[in-house]
């Protein structure tokens, strides 16, 4: 009886050898700190790889206010966005400290995650780690930490468990004895209640309780 024999297990990613498939020494690009790497609204065609250093990403207002997306270092990906249809950077990236980049065009960079599969575990993870950071950082802005105490408490009173449910129900609980159970001042917590409920995460019942609605779960939950 023939036993077909295992396929060999994909080489793990290399640095080097990403550097020699995006094109060797010619594909790196150096920048000293405060140097602008790429602006909102420039066309989006290539990839970074951080070799050394480290870039802050931001989002600017239309009055200019900066707000910090990320801040990646050695190892992380830059400007992947091209990837996914981006056809201008909606983003700028500004290097934090002397730098050392890897630039890859676009479909250079599709052509090596479909024939190299360690290169395509390092990307997806790099992506799936950063997407989860910026989630975190955005809950931590959108709620306080009180916030935080006062949702997961809120959730667990409800059982939120039962993942069916579109919406669960806290029986009626004086703020009081919620700001104990959150380890917060019951001023802060009535404060808490009343931005839930104009976000519509939760719902106040005729007989006291409060409906909890199944977007605190997704805002809130990140373990």
């Amino acid at each position: 009886m023939h036993v077909a024999s295992a396929a060999p297990a994909p080489r793990p990613f290399s640095a080097g050898a990403f550097l020699e498939w995006a094109g060797g020494p010619k594909a790196i690009v150096r920048y000293t700190q405060g140097d602008t790497i790429f602006t909102e609204g420039d066309p989006c065609q290539h990839v970074f790889y951080i070799w050394s250093g480290g870039v802050k990403v931001a989002a600017h207002s239309s009055v200019g206010k900066e707000a910090v997306v990320a801040v990646l270092g050695a190892g992380d990906f830059l400007g992947e966005g091209c990837m996914a249809g981006e056809s201008l950077r909606s983003r700028s990236a500004v290097a934090i400290k002397p730098s050392t980049l890897v630039l890859v065009e676009m479909r250079v960079m599709a052509s090596l995650l479909q024939h190299q599969p360690g290169l395509s575990d390092r990307f997806m993870s790099h992506v799936l780690t950063r997407n989860i950071r910026m989630a975190e950082d955005l809950i931590d802005q959108l709620l306080g930490a009180a916030e935080l105490r006062l949702a997961r408490t809120l959730l667990r009173m409800a059982g939120h468990t039962e993942a069916d449910a579109s919406a669960w129900i806290v029986p009626h609980i004086p703020v009081k004895k919620l700001a104990e159970l959150t380890g917060t001042s019951t001023f802060r917590t009535k404060l808490c209640l009343e931005s839930f409920s104009a976000r519509r995460f939760i719902e106040y019942r005729g007989d006291g309780g409060l409906k909890i609605n199944r977007s605190l779960l997704t805002v809130v939950l990140r373990d």
